[in-house]
């Protein structure tokens, strides 16, 4: 098995160990590439993202590691940057350019209403923040506060072109069916919008492992389903297991690659000097 992890935290932001320490486990557990991808600064205060302030210092220390480590272990520069609509964030344009990055994931924690401009929908992290955010910023409204979701996604890979879409259904985890059910015509359309709008660009959707080994869902983000439909689509796919522990950069890796293999999935996008490439599905698995 050729693993990677090009979706990683350090102690950068919510990460729990330093980058040194990462690239040390990676080596023991032979991996062959990782990508450092901190969450972004975002505009006001948050407990999980890197503070502005230390964006230079990650910068200097991802680049000591990529020279310590070179021979060893291939060390890449991400960010992990959150879009949020209606200008509350920070272009990724921005972010490639102070972060001199080799590649931009992006993501959407944050769901805002343009009705609402003092209040957002955090949809990670507790099952509480989930609700009181739903209640908040769209009223309790499901529907409307899914389809935002949707359409921020949407939205970010027009505008802001990142190379890789996290975690892209991840509005799911902390619904588990009591808010709606995924098999609802209108999740569906907006589902199938935002897969349209992704199979247009040249993005790639990471299957995410982070829910399943942490115990939040049952499953990859995105599902067995939807990589069945970004294969169809031929969506280029990646696997991330989203590391915020050292032990935790190998979990569900393989089951990651098997899930794409059994959607008929041929091939997974890899990061190299070169920049991404696609590589033989059987060839990561050997």
């Amino acid at each position: 098995m050729q693993y990677f992890s090009f979706h990683t935290h350090s102690d950068f932001c919510d990460g729990k160990t330093s980058m040194e320490t990462v690239c040390e486990e990676a080596i023991k557990k032979g991996v062959s590439s990782i990508g450092f991808s901190s969450h972004a600064p975002v505009p006001f205060d948050t407990k999980w993202a890197m503070p502005f302030h230390k964006l230079e210092e990650y910068v200097a220390t991802s680049q000591g590691c990529k020279t310590k480590y070179k021979g060893k272990l291939e060390v890449y520069r991400s960010l992990e940057a959150d879009f949020i609509a209606h200008n509350r964030s920070i272009p990724f344009d921005v972010w490639r350019k102070l972060g001199r990055l080799d590649y931009i994931i992006g993501s959407v924690h944050l769901v805002s209403n343009p009705e609402k401009q003092n209040t957002i929908w955090f949809l990670d992290g507790p099952v509480e923040n989930y609700e009181n955010g739903l209640n908040a910023c769209f009223d309790g409204n499901i529907k409307q506060a899914v389809s935002s979701y949707y359409k921020q996604v949407q939205e970010m890979v027009v505008s802001q072109k990142p190379d890789v879409i996290a975690h892209m259904d991840k509005v799911i985890m902390n619904n588990k069916g009591k808010f709606f059910s995924e098999d609802e015509a209108w999740y569906q359309d907006a589902l199938e919008e935002t897969l349209q709008v992704i199979a247009k660009t040249n993005t790639i959707i990471e299957v995410n492992t982070r829910g399943i080994y942490r115990g939040k869902y049952h499953t990859f983000f995105p599902n067995e389903s939807v990589i069945k439909r970004c294969v169809e689509l031929e969506i280029p796919l990646t696997v991330s297991v989203d590391a915020h522990h050292p032990d935790e950069l190998t979990r569900e890796f393989k089951n990651a690659v098997i899930a794409i293999q059994r959607a008929g999935g041929t091939s997974i996008s890899i990061f190299t000097s070169a920049g991404w490439e696609q590589k033989d599905i059987d060839a990561v698995m050997s």
